[in-house]
């Protein structure tokens, strides 16, 4: 018996004061860093290309995410059509659209 009442006794050290503050700023950093790095470059991409996406027109020269170059020919809501080649029309969603190119990069190509 004598040994459970020495061991409801004795105590673990208890943590020094103040200690939660500094897991609570270790966290905020944690979480700023987790921010700037992360959440804040995605939420920038993801503005520039809903912009691209709306601000498409017919004549303009894209390049799809998977590497396909054309010419837009027709914009419809959710959709476009693309000349890929002389009288060759693909029909692609506009959240395909990696990236615009510079008038005359198709002609370039060509030759």
């Amino acid at each position: 018996m004598n040994l459970f009442n020495s061991a409801h006794a004795a105590s673990g050290a208890g943590a020094p004061p103040g200690a939660g503050w500094e897991q609570l700023i270790f966290l905020g950093i944690f979480v700023l860093i987790f921010y700037f790095l992360l959440i804040r470059p995605q939420n920038k991409r993801r503005k520039e290309h809903t912009e691209l996406m709306g601000g498409l027109a017919k004549g303009d020269e894209v390049v799809t995410a998977g590497g396909i170059v054309g010419l837009v020919k027709k914009v419809e809501d959710d959709f476009l059509m693309l000349e890929v080649g002389k009288g060759v029309e693909l029909r692609f969603q506009k959240s395909a659209v990696g990236a615009t190119l510079p008038k005359g990069t198709l002609k370039s190509l060509d030759s």
